[in-house]
């Protein structure tokens, strides 16, 4: 078991970019072609579908890939705040994983909320078992109201297990400080010093291909940062105004896997991403008396 020891912001920016092409087909675990990448999501439940699998769900499907899903956590929520958070018997989450994985082989794999450190641990030590399927993990930890989504165990777990697997991490400048231990960055030099940071961590955990996206979707400039090897790569953001914000953070995670999945090269894959989230925002629709979800399904409407 690995070793013990936010939410998305409120982001009202997001970065262009292009949606792109289908992917050839896909063997499963059985050796039977599907006509899909198959994305797994594994994260907590929003009953107000703004975040967690029933946001990832709509992203695979609006970008092309089969969605799979497996609850961690269920919360009692709506778009004005997370009153409750109910995590899963670990077993429980295992089992799923591995009936799913029985099936089917992934062609990527998105980690959202995971909600307590024993889930946290038997995710992680699950994911051993899934190698050469690209991981793509967002480090949940509170949500945009304040509500801690993850208790310290599972922060620390993110910070050990979490960066020795993952083969990319999309913290928000918060998460960016909480997985490091600092402060949030104010401007580019602070925040690729700390990206810096945290890929040394993942270094000293034996994992130095880990590739980073700081997304700065609440910052006055909302530019994101990718950070791959030695190489920083900014995007530029634009500003969407819109109260329609919940769940930015977890649909770039899923749409980032879902390109991932369909092939694209680093670049390629976060600007699709952006260009996705800010299409949904841009289209979004006021939904409840709170901050409202994307607009997933832009690209059909």
């Amino acid at each position: 078991m690995p070793p013990p020891p936010n939410q998305s912001p409120d982001a009202k920016r997001s970065i262009a970019g292009a949606e792109g092409s289908t992917s050839p087909s896909h063997s499963n675990s059985a050796g039977t072609q599907s006509s899909l990448p198959i994305v797994l999501s594994i994260a907590g439940y929003d009953p107000s579908a703004g975040a967690g699998v029933l946001a990832d769900l709509k992203t695979f499907a609006a970008l092309g890939v089969y969605g799979m899903a497996s609850i961690t956590a269920l919360t009692i929520q709506s778009t004005q705040a997370v009153r409750k958070v109910v995590g899963l018997d670990p077993g429980t989450v295992t089992e799923t994983l591995d009936c799913l994985a029985e099936d089917v082989r992934f062609d990527a794999i998105k980690v959202g909320m995971l909600g307590n450190g024993a889930v946290a641990a038997a995710v992680f030590l699950w994911l051993e078992g899934q190698k050469g399927v690209p991981v793509v993990l967002d480090p949940v930890m509170k949500s945009s109201s304040g509500k801690d989504l993850l208790d310290p165990e599972g922060c620390e777990i993110l910070r050990c297990a979490g960066l020795a697997r993952a083969n990319w991490i999309t913290p928000n400048l918060a998460e960016l400080a909480n997985l490091t231990g600092g402060l949030a960055p104010t401007n580019r030099e602070e925040t690729e010093n700390i990206a810096r940071e945290l890929r040394r961590m993942a270094t000293d955990r034996g994992n130095p291909a880990l590739k980073i996206v700081v997304t700065g979707g609440h910052a006055k400039t909302p530019d994101d940062l990718l950070l791959r090897e030695e190489t920083y790569q900014w995007f530029p953001g634009e500003w969407v105004e819109t109260n329609s914000t919940h769940g930015t953070g977890c649909t770039f995670s899923s749409a980032l896997a879902a390109r991932i999945a369909l092939g694209d090269e680093p670049t390629e894959a976060v600007e699709h991403a952006k260009g996705y989230v800010t299409g949904a925002l841009r289209h979004a629709v006021p939904i409840g008396a709170g901050k409202g979800p994307l607009n997933h399904s832009w690209k059909k409407t």
